[in-house]
């Protein structure tokens, strides 16, 4: 018998922060991870009127340097790495030989040969087994470093003002899709300005030594603004109001990036191959199959639509919702789901979801449901 305890959850460098917090916590994706510290209402309302803080550090940090990583990555992945400028970051997808969505990735261009490879917590190791086995007869290494960073992020309009209050970094010059190395409140960041919320902010890269000086830093900067700490639950509204893919739910290895709508991502005219082409082109120009369409639904009634649950349409099931929740920001519940082309169209009339054998009818709305203002 052994004595040794049953591994638990990992816990991020925050974890004792978030339980003085009075956090909420639930195991996600084999991390202990804080789902809301009080109201996840009232935390999306903050960061879509001031600005919320989140602990990312669930995510998956994946190293690629050496002479050939930008050729690794160009084959590994679908986008076009190597055309991706020093200081600048793409979204892209990792595809099996089938063209299925291995999981959606950011990947950052840290210097002319080195790149941060930021996967989903849940396809993390994954991703990490398939960079490094499509690694063989590359000049490239590729190091797991999900142990070295933590990663912190701050979402909403007062954002941009809350770094700056820290930072000597040019902010103002750092476009979105972009990372560039500085201090912020004195700890050596890489600061990027992606998100995942629909609102502008920044995500911090740190040792995770330095996480909880630096939230608490941050939390201080943002006291006169509104600034809240954010949970998980939050996160999920937000990304949905967004019209963003979660992976697991709008994306899958079921799934091409163009059975997605997202098929803008695959470079075919990048040079030499990559995982996938094949398969990809031919998903590309498949003329005879039209594959369904991922649209927002909103709710006439009150009832939550949930993942997995049918779209109906002239007495037939046309499709399945994938993500759904109550939006805040519109008061109503939502859903984005995938349904048969010819019901795709905002605005066709007489679309439902099947929710425990009511049918509660939805409008189809082209995504997303939400877009800030500049």
């Amino acid at each position: 018998m052994s004595s040794s305890p049953t591994a638990g959850p990992r816990r991020t460098a925050l974890d004792a922060l978030h339980r003085s917090l009075g956090a909420t916590m639930t195991d996600f994706a084999g991390w202990d991870m804080p789902l809301r510290y009080g109201s996840e209402r009232d935390e999306h309302h903050a960061v879509r009127t001031r600005a919320g803080l989140f602990d990312l550090s669930h995510m998956g940090e994946i190293t690629v340097t050496g002479p050939e990583a930008a050729a690794l990555l160009d084959y590994a992945l679908v986008g076009n790495i190597g055309g991706v400028g020093t200081g600048r970051a793409r979204y892209t997808m990792i595809c099996r030989e089938d063209g299925g969505i291995l999981d959606d990735l950011i990947v950052y261009r840290l210097a002319d040969t080195e790149y941060l490879v930021v996967a989903n917590a849940s396809n993390a190791q994954v991703v990490l087994d398939a960079l490094v086995e499509r690694a063989a007869g590359f000049d490239a290494e590729v190091r797991d470093d999900r142990d070295a960073y933590a990663l912190l992020a701050v979402q909403g309009p007062e954002s941009p003002g809350i770094v700056k209050a820290l930072t000597d970094a040019d902010l103002d010059g750092l476009k979105y899709y972009a990372g560039l190395p500085g201090t912020v409140a004195g700890v050596p960041a890489l600061i990027a300005r992606t998100g995942y919320t629909g609102e502008d902010g920044f995500e911090l890269f740190v040792k995770p030594e330095h996480a909880v000086e630096l939230w608490q830093a941050l939390t201080k900067a943002g006291e006169g603004v509104g600034l809240v700490p954010c949970g998980l639950s939050c996160r999920d509204t937000l990304r949905l109001e967004a019209g963003m893919p979660l992976y697991g739910h709008e994306l899958t290895t079921e799934l091409t990036p163009f059975d997605a709508g997202l098929g803008r991502v695959v470079k075919f005219e990048k040079e030499g191959d990559f995982v996938g082409r094949a398969a990809l082109r031919e998903a590309a120009e498949n003329t005879h199959h039209e594959p369904p369409v991922l649209v927002g639904l909103i709710a006439e009634g009150r009832r939550v639509p949930r993942a997995g649950y049918p779209v109906v349409a002239d007495g037939k099931v046309i499709g399945e919702v994938t993500s759904g929740a109550p939006s805040p920001t519109l008061g109503k519940p939502i859903a984005m789901a995938y349904v048969d082309a010819v019901y795709a169209a905002p605005g066709t009339a007489g679309v439902a979801v099947d929710i425990r054998g009511s049918h509660e009818p939805y409008e189809v709305v082209a995504l997303p449901f939400y877009k800030r203002s500049k």
